[in-house]
């Protein structure tokens, strides 16, 4: 299962959605898409997200076994 880190991130370096959605020029339904589900984004919109985010692609999510 993959679990998205998106809010976490977001939330640990404070940018809200609006900040993202300003400097991503994603919809706020995107970026709302990846904090929830991030296995519904495509890998262009994630790369976005991490460049925004000055992470990783790889930070944005967690992939357990189960």
């Amino acid at each position: 299962m993959v679990t998205s880190n998106v809010k976490k991130i977001m939330e640990e370096k404070r940018v809200t959605i609006r900040a993202m959605v300003a400097a991503t020029g994603l919809s706020d339904a995107t970026i709302l898409r990846a904090r929830r589900d991030i296995t519904q984004c495509r890998l262009s919109t994630l790369e976005i997200i991490a460049n925004c985010l000055e992470c990783q692609l790889n930070e944005l999510f967690t992939q357990s076994k189960s």
